[in-house]
């Protein structure tokens, strides 16, 4: 489900206006999520936009935002240190809480999955943590700083080069990350807790996942980014990762609330913008997309619509045959539909009558291919089409089905 993105400002720990993006689903909101970037990245590394894109598909709104002093925050980066990044997370807890609703999902990033694992126990709401390549120990980052270390000691400030950028580190930060004891955070959270870390990590190293899962109480799930670097520059890392995320999470998080009221049920198709095809489909409580294939301009994230139409036939068929086997107490080996579709002209339609042959144009055609697994019971070797003939939907596609319009303005 493609998201919208609202651009938000809100007031950081030291009084500074901190930029965010919001990104929220095209459709209803199942819970909010707050994301945390690594050490001196934005909001808008690829891997945050990619991973929060993802989230909002399926129904999770998500706020990132820059950190004081990075991105489009306003704020000087050299004043800052870890306790004022766990403040801004803060910050932007109270936000959401304020005026839209609390995070149920914490998720952060490298440094800033450390950073949500210091502020969990402070973030009530939150039912579950995730981190992404996040180090067990605040004071790894320091490692970075490589020479500029002892100049920062000396000299109390020095520019330290990260990932080709220049940035003004100042003692206090040094300080501060040596001093935060995050084993004793993640001991203490005392809520649900997935660790994604990739074994191949050259700047967070695996060990650190394993200290993070070691220190957290149960329950605690731990699923390996198998290839992918520390920023997840592979779309196929960060897309896994977010999928993860929101599979995992699905156990803490509210259910989805179903389409139409007064418990009358609909599907509600929304164009996405993603795409020339691509539509977001929810039925129920269920997600998905609509799309067509490549080859005619779609990007085949979804069924066609006249593929979920087969769907419909197959699935209907499946069901009444069940129904029917149950009801007539027989043994029914495990029962399979293969659905094709074409358009035929009528005059090469074996099915049709002869009638409808004589006509000039195409009509739609479904062939169905029922299999059961082992042997067909006798009682219902006869009746197998029989039956299958008098699913709904096969009546529906064969009988004169009315559809009314309505067109609303707005919404």
């Amino acid at each position: 489900m493609k998201e919208t993105i609202v651009r938000v400002d809100f007031e950081g720990h030291s009084g500074a206006k901190l930029s965010a993006r919001l990104d929220t689903p095209n459709g209803p909101i199942r819970a909010y999520a707050l994301f945390a970037h690594c050490f001196t990245c934005s909001k808008d590394l690829v891997a945050a936009r990619r991973i929060a894109s993802e989230l909002s598909r399926s129904g999770i709104a998500v706020l990132r935002f820059d950190f004081t002093g990075l991105g489009s925050s306003e704020g000087e980066f050299a004043s800052t240190d870890f306790s004022s990044n766990v403040a801004d997370l803060l910050s932007a807890a109270a936000f959401l809480r304020e005026n839209y609703q609390a995070p149920s999902l914490l998720i952060g990033h490298s440094l800033g999955g450390a950073a949500v694992l210091a502020v969990a126990k402070d973030v009530p709401e939150a039912k579950a943590v995730v981190t992404i390549g996040a180090p067990a120990d605040t004071g790894h980052v320091l490692k970075n700083f490589g020479a500029s270390l002892s100049e920062i000691e000396t000299k109390g400030e020095a520019e330290v080069t990260l990932a080709g950028r220049s940035f003004r580190i100042g003692k206090q930060f040094v300080d501060d990350v040596r001093s935060t004891r995050l084993a004793d955070a993640i001991a203490g959270m005392k809520k649900p807790l997935l660790v994604l870390h990739s074994p191949v990590d050259a700047v967070v190293g695996i060990e650190n996942a394993t200290t993070i899962f070691t220190s957290a109480k149960h329950p605690k799930s731990f699923v390996s980014l198998d290839k992918a670097d520390h920023l997840l520059t592979n779309p196929d890392d960060a897309e896994f990762a977010a999928q993860v995320i929101v599979g995992w999470a699905g156990r803490y998080l509210r259910r989805d609330t179903p389409q139409g009221t007064e418990n009358v049920e609909h599907v509600r198709v929304t164009e996405t913008g993603a795409g020339k095809f691509q539509n977001a489909v929810q039925a129920g409580r269920h997600r998905l997309f609509a799309d067509e294939p490549e080859s005619v301009g779609g990007l085949d994230t979804g069924p066609s619509p006249y593929d979920f139409l087969s769907m419909a036939l197959g699935a209907c068929t499946s069901m009444t045959l069940r129904i029917y086997a149950d009801f007539k107490k027989v043994e029914l080996g495990r029962v399979s539909v293969d659905v094709s579709h074409a358009k035929v002209h009528a005059r090469d339609c074996e099915e049709c009558s002869d009638e409808e042959r004589a006509g000039s144009a195409k009509i739609d055609r479904f062939e169905r291919v029922i299999t059961v697994e082992g042997a067909v019971p006798e009682a219902l070797a006869d009746k197998i089409e029989e039956i299958a003939n008098k699913c709904p939907v096969h009546r529906t596609l064969e009988a004169r089905a009315k559809v009314k319009t309505i067109v609303k303005q707005g919404a």
